[in-house]
């Protein structure tokens, strides 16, 4: 015999299932003490291992994200540094998963346009520029010398993301960034309570 909880009779939603965060590292990934490796440690993220860090192939970082948000166990919040950034967006446009997305912590995007990434990071540009289906937030970075603010913010604007200017790039080095970094822990939150 089958019997209703006492939310299902009542009429309310049970709570939700709480989301798996997913953390997608730049170009060069990042070691053992990089502040993205502490917090999947600390607080049990999962880190999205590429096969290739350093000659970063669009399509295969593509394939590997839609792979594991297949994999998670429910929905999942992104959180996208640099190229991870650039990757969500990309993949955001052509996938039929986007629904398991919660929303996005986007930080600090690598403009892939520009002179000086684009000749190491062959096949990213151009940026995908269309709006993204889920929530998201894009902290960009005073000083960042991988992408000006002023791109970052229009890129922010394109994706329909929620714009935050955080703190100059030096205070935003793997060291501290991750490590210490209460304003995202606090942006990430509330894309887990989406």
């Amino acid at each position: 015999m089958n019997t209703l909880s006492g939310d299902a009779r009542s009429g309310l939603r049970p709570e939700a299932e709480p989301a798996s965060v997913l953390i997608l590292p730049s170009w060069q990934g990042s070691g053992p003490e990089h502040g993205q490796t502490l917090w999947a440690q600390r607080d049990g993220y999962t880190v999205v291992e590429q096969n290739d860090w350093q000659r970063p192939r669009r399509g295969d970082w593509l394939a590997r994200l839609d792979e594991v948000i297949v994999d998670a166990p429910g929905s999942v919040v992104l959180l996208g540094h640099g190229l991870g950034c650039i990757l969500v967006a990309a993949w955001a446009s052509f996938s039929r998963h986007t629904a398991r997305v919660r929303g996005a912590l986007l930080v600090a995007p690598a403009d892939v346009e520009a002179s000086e990434l684009h000749e190491h990071l062959p096949g990213w540009a151009p940026i995908v520029r269309q709006t993204l289906p889920f929530p998201s937030v894009l902290v960009g970075c005073q000083n960042d010398p991988h992408c000006r603010t002023d791109r970052a913010h229009e890129m922010a604007q394109n994706w329909g993301a929620r714009w935050v200017l955080g703190e100059p790039f030096e205070h935003l080095k793997v060291d501290t960034f991750w490590g210490a970094w209460p304003q995202g822990h606090a942006l990430l939150q509330t894309l887990l309570k989406e």
